[in-house]
């Protein structure tokens, strides 16, 4: 770590140095192009539901919506990874270490183009594997089995973007992503109705219009990064895995990427545990999915520009700096989350709605918003903590504590409750649990550890 003292930078353009100026309003200019980039991501999918609940009925948005979650496990490993690497990157930022910038962004596109392949071979090959061992209903199987393989189909492209984004954002640039994300939504969005509406293609056209829109996302990214003269240059002959750095991202990244898909693996194995009530209870929880996933989009927004704060402001060794910002970005995510969640709670059946008018759907995706919305405070904490410790290279906590957490105690008080009782509620009833128990134990680690000297401790040794 000591080289880095005589290397302080400019920034260049498109790039933000948040080791200067107000914590707060640094954070909140960052993190707003981020929240406008994720509500555009959320898009793709969600008007995937939205054209396809209108035009092929219940049953082919059962096969949609239902899919979320295996897609996340599909790709929730990569883009932990894709966010240890934005650390790296940010550390050196903020160290002003232009020579390890490079090297570890050409790693991570490396690391980007072998996980996206590899993600199109499992993911097309296996799709009716993982959709049996979920209990896909047998009426929804047909759709779920075409919209996963043509999905899959653009899984290079898929991990790319999240690639490309995490470099961006970790430089501190979070408009670009925002721009082109806009033009690939509105493309998705035209694409499903034409496919739909027109041609009649069926789920596998609105599949193939969401890989068409993220492809471009992926163009319009790599043309930026390409060009000459920035401190992100790409240069495909320096695409490779560099030895120390690439070391570097998987020790910060790996464990983000285990975190992801312990997550995804417990919401998978409630997912199988949906199934088993028919179509009218998965099609109410991939609604009530959609929707959380756009309510918690601000909240998400503060913890990854509180990662890239926080990591280039260790880089620079500001811990005081730092802590400043990691209590405001905690305290915004957490009471913005329960406002949201209250509007949640009191608007459920219209919210619901809007994807399905069946009262069977309704119903059940009103109970679950009302089982889990007013505990969205505890959710934001729990993200916001784990955000912080990514930021400090403490990344195996937050990894620790969702692995144990959100997947074992969730998943055995699951088993055995639906033991018990066959009331769906009592599966919703998981969520706030663990995340009570997940936010104390946060709490403890936040109030009592020393998170602030992670990367000093190994730049040390």
């Amino acid at each position: 770590m000591e080289q880095f003292k005589n290397k302080r930078k400019t920034s260049p353009a498109h790039t933000k140095d948040m080791t200067v100026g107000s914590p707060y309003m640094l954070m909140l200019e960052f993190a707003i192009p981020i929240f406008l980039s994720q509500v555009f991501q959320q898009l793709y999918n969600t008007a995937d539901a939205l054209i396809v609940g209108k035009y092929l009925g219940t049953n082919a948005l059962a096969a949609v919506t239902s899919s979320g979650t295996l897609i996340f496990l599909m790709i929730s490993f990569f883009m932990g990874t894709a966010m240890g690497g934005g650390v790296v990157i940010s550390k050196y930022f903020g160290a002003g270490d232009k020579e390890q910038v490079s090297k570890a962004v050409h790693s991570l596109m490396a690391f980007g183009i072998a996980s996206g392949v590899l993600l199109t071979v499992v993911g097309v090959a296996f799709t009716p594997f993982f959709l049996v061992w979920m209990q896909t209903d047998p009426a929804v199987m047909p759709d779920a089995v075409i919209y996963f393989r043509y999905y899959f189909m653009g899984g290079l492209a898929m991990v790319m973007y999240n690639i490309c984004r995490s470099i961006m954002n970790a430089l501190g640039d979070s408009r670009r992503p925002l721009y082109y994300l806009i033009f690939s939504s509105v493309i998705n969005v035209v694409l499903d109705i034409l496919f739909l509406a027109v041609f009649h293609m069926g789920v596998g056209g609105a599949a193939v219009a969401t890989v068409i829109s993220q492809s471009g996302s992926v163009i319009l990214c790599m043309i930026h990064l390409l060009k000459k003269g920035n401190l992100f240059t790409v240069e495909f002959s320096k695409i490779r895995f560099y030895g120390e750095i690439f070391g570097e991202i998987i020790r910060y990244g790996l464990p983000s990427g285990v975190q992801n898909s312990v997550i995804a693996l417990a919401n998978v194995i409630v997912q199988t545990q949906i199934n088993s009530f028919g179509a009218m209870a998965m099609a109410a929880y991939g609604t009530h999915a959609k929707i959380e996933g756009f309510a918690f989009l601000p909240i998400t927004s503060f913890n990854m520009a509180c990662t890239t704060f926080i990591s280039q402001n260790l880089g620079a060794r500001k811990y005081d700096r730092t802590k400043k910002g990691a209590a405001f970005s905690i305290l915004a995510a957490v009471l913005l989350a329960e406002a949201i969640g209250v509007g949640y709670y009191l608007f459920a059946p219209q919210l619901v709605g809007l994807f399905d008018q069946t009262p069977g759907v309704i119903a059940f995706g009103v109970q679950q918003a009302r089982t889990v919305a007013l505990f969205y405070c505890l959710l934001a904490f729990s993200h916001s903590v784990a955000a912080v410790c990514r930021g400090a290279g403490k990344a195996f906590v937050p990894m620790f504590i969702m692995l144990s957490i959100w997947c074992v105690v969730r998943i055995i008080y699951i088993m055995l409750i639906m033991r018990f009782t066959g009331e769906i509620r009592h599966i919703y009833m998981a969520y706030p649990i663990t995340w009570t128990i997940s936010s104390v134990i946060y709490l403890i680690y936040y109030l009592f550890c020393d998170w602030v000297h992670g990367f000093d401790k190994k730049a040390d040794n």
